[in-house]
């Protein structure tokens, strides 16, 4: 009975502190070291290991609505606290691909006040850092500012990576032509301002047209480099115009993968396979402040924005731009991110404090940082890499599912042979596993192993969804692979298929868009001429959304259900995603017709050179060959 009567007591005793959440006092334990206290073995054991999908169970729901979120949370902790406090840094660890920023005096409940006293921050402080030493994280102070009560600080916990690991973010650079992609790109990952003559930019570029000309016309891919602690790895090269990505990956915890793309409107091609294919995180809009926004620069916004891609603007040159320019640039450059179509919240980024508070609230879609730089000068430079060591990975990728891979390039090295590069979907590949690589030009897929594996030029032994790699593949001639190919797993048993059905959105078309109409299809990395076969509607013009029925021109491709494509023909352009998937739709007509008169031509050949003739032979739509057969043999007779 008196057992049984203390367990009910503890029930009430708990409802009763439920409901003063507020007057809740954590004390310090017995032994006074609760804050180096060790975390359960299996708790380290799963922490950052590939997600099954429950992650968000882990929190005990009871123990959550006992302990209320507070300031004073991490003032000496108990052990049920600090495991608590463990499980929900891990939880958000997991959720943001391994880092997070914490809070410490920030008031949780309305009327508390802000701040925390010296002792009580200094002692929140050494709890913070012993959790993010127990998950092998580090901690590190990126602002401080005065609270109501005392001070307020924000750090950053970011997981430390194995030397071969690394947390990677992708950025897409658009921009009208000369607005300083190349040239930015250039002073951030070599570390060295430029010359005002584009002496940056030479470094960049691929092909000696690019470099003649001093416009890019392919997709380019650079680096940079934080470490565990925020701070830049790239370092100017002594010697030498290249940088070893390879020595930066391996003193990086996060890298920011710049997807460089063409701003001249005859390569727009390019830049939307680069949109698509490559999948970027976040795109990085340059505005040259001389010239202001002209050209392709609305375009690539437009586009950015039907992809759901979020944007910040980089407004550079601000060194020769005189001030009233500049002034009328930035006035027009509010007045489109605030127009209806875009719908952005734009904020001038002027300091550190609007740096931290634009990265936190960036992922929102709404919040569109502008950054004013020069390549010269180097002025607010600092700012941007700042944001950019910020900035949180916004998808969220699956390691238990089956591994699927999208190719969106190809290249053969002499002495490896055949190597593709893209990046991994689901799941997780290994050097030495068996893929299937496909569709051919017939729709089927064949098997390929795999012999090596690089990520950023740096040689892994295996990669997980998310990441972008190369792939040196046995037996395999390069002329057989083809961008929009990918490599799956044997058990999915992909098909590859000639039609399809898309829910579309017409983003621009000066007339109208009615059935049989033909334009180009961008699809992940699939770049194929489409025709309407029907539509909901009998016709559409510029804003009008319907359903689609797609039949591929070319080839058959393999897609997945949900995924983005853009459908554009010239200045017509339409966003869309894929709704349903039609597997028994039959080859192309016209392709099975120029196949029969391929045949028929091989056969009339054989037969000729055998001396032999039919009276279906054709030539020119006539029959020739019968009525000289007949003349012959009367001749004879």
């Amino acid at each position: 009975m008196s057992s049984s009567t203390s367990n009910e007591e503890v029930r009430s005793s708990k409802k009763s502190n439920e409901s003063k959440t507020e007057n809740i006092q954590l004390k310090p334990s017995n032994t006074g070291h609760m804050m180096m206290a060790s975390p359960p073995p299996q708790l380290i054991n799963s922490l950052f290991a590939p997600s099954n999908g429950h992650s968000s169970n882990d929190l005990d729901d009871d123990f959550n609505e006992k302990l209320q979120s507070s300031k004073k949370d991490f003032i000496a902790p108990d052990d049920d606290q600090f495991d608590y406090l463990m499980k929900k840094m891990q939880k958000q660890i997991l959720s943001h691909q391994g880092e997070c920023i914490y809070v410490l005096g920030e008031a949780e409940h309305e009327g508390e006040e802000t701040g925390l006293v010296n002792e009580d921050l200094v002692t929140s402080r050494a709890t913070l850092e012993a959790m993010s030493e127990n998950l092998n994280c580090k901690c590190t102070l990126i602002r401080a500012r005065d609270g109501q009560v005392g001070k307020i600080e924000e750090y950053l916990i970011r997981r430390i990576y194995e030397e071969n690991d690394f947390l990677e973010v992708k950025v897409a650079v658009v921009g009208n032509v000369d607005a300083g992609k190349s040239t930015l790109l250039g002073v951030l990952t070599h570390c060295e301002l430029d010359n005002g003559r584009g002496h940056s930019r030479q470094k960049l570029f691929r092909h000696k047209h690019e470099i003649e000309s001093g416009r890019t016309s392919s997709v380019g891919n650079e680096i940079l480099g934080f470490s565990s602690n925020g701070q830049v790895v790239n370092k100017a090269s002594s010697h030498g115009s290249h940088i070893d990505w390879s020595d930066i990956c391996q003193q990086s915890a996060k890298v920011i993968t710049f997807v460089d793309l063409a701003g001249h409107e005859k390569y727009l091609k390019t830049t939307v396979f680069g949109m698509t294919g490559h999948m970027p995180d976040f795109c990085m809009l340059m505005v040259g402040s001389n010239a202001g926004i002209i050209g392709t620069t609305k375009e690539h916004l437009g586009l950015a924005l039907a992809l759901n891609v979020p944007v910040f603007v980089v407004v550079t040159k601000i060194d020769m731009c005189p001030a009233n320019v500049l002034a009328e640039t930035m006035k027009l450059l509010l007045k489109i991110l605030k127009s209806p179509g875009c719908r952005k919240i734009p904020v001038l980024v002027s300091d550190d404090d609007n740096v931290i508070t634009t990265a936190n609230n960036f992922t929102s879609e709404r919040v569109c940082p502008i950054f004013q730089i020069s390549n010269v000068t180097g002025e607010n430079i600092h700012l941007l890499k700042k944001f950019l060591n910020l900035l949180k990975c916004r998808t969220i990728f699956s390691d238990d599912a089956l591994p699927e891979f999208l190719i969106d390039d190809t290249f053969s090295v002499p002495g490896v042979g055949t190597v593709v590069s893209g990046t991994l979907i689901t799941g997780v590949i290994t050097a030495g596993d068996s893929l299937l690589l496909g569709p051919d030009l017939l729709g089927k897929f064949e098997t390929v192993v795999v012999k090596s594996i690089h990520r950023k030029r740096m040689a892994v032994n295996d990669v997980r969804a998310g990441q972008t790699a190369a792939f040196a593949l046995k037996k395999i001639k390069r002329s057989s692979i083809r961008k929009g190919m990918v490599m799956l797993h044997p058990k999915i048993n992909p098909k590859a298929v000639w039609e399809y059905k898309g829910e579309i959105l017409v983003l621009h078309h000066p007339t109208t868009i009615s059935a049989k109409y033909q334009a180009m299809v961008h699809c992940g990395s699939i770049r194929q001429t489409a025709s309407i076969l029907t539509m909901s509607k009998q016709h559409l013009r510029t804003g009008d959304k319907a359903e689609v029925r797609f039949r591929f021109m070319k080839n058959p491709e393999y897609l997945r259900i949900g995924t983005k494509f853009v459908f554009r023909e010239g200045r017509t352009k339409a966003v869309g995603t894929i709704l349903e998937i039609v597997e028994n739709a039959p080859a192309y007509q016209s392709h099975l017709k120029r196949n029969g008169k391929r045949s028929t031509n091989n056969k009339t050949t054989n037969e000729q050179q055998n001396g032999e003739t039919t009276s279906t032979t054709r030539r020119g739509g006539r029959r020739w060959k019968s009525n000289q057969t007949s003349n012959e043999a009367t001749t004879v007779k």
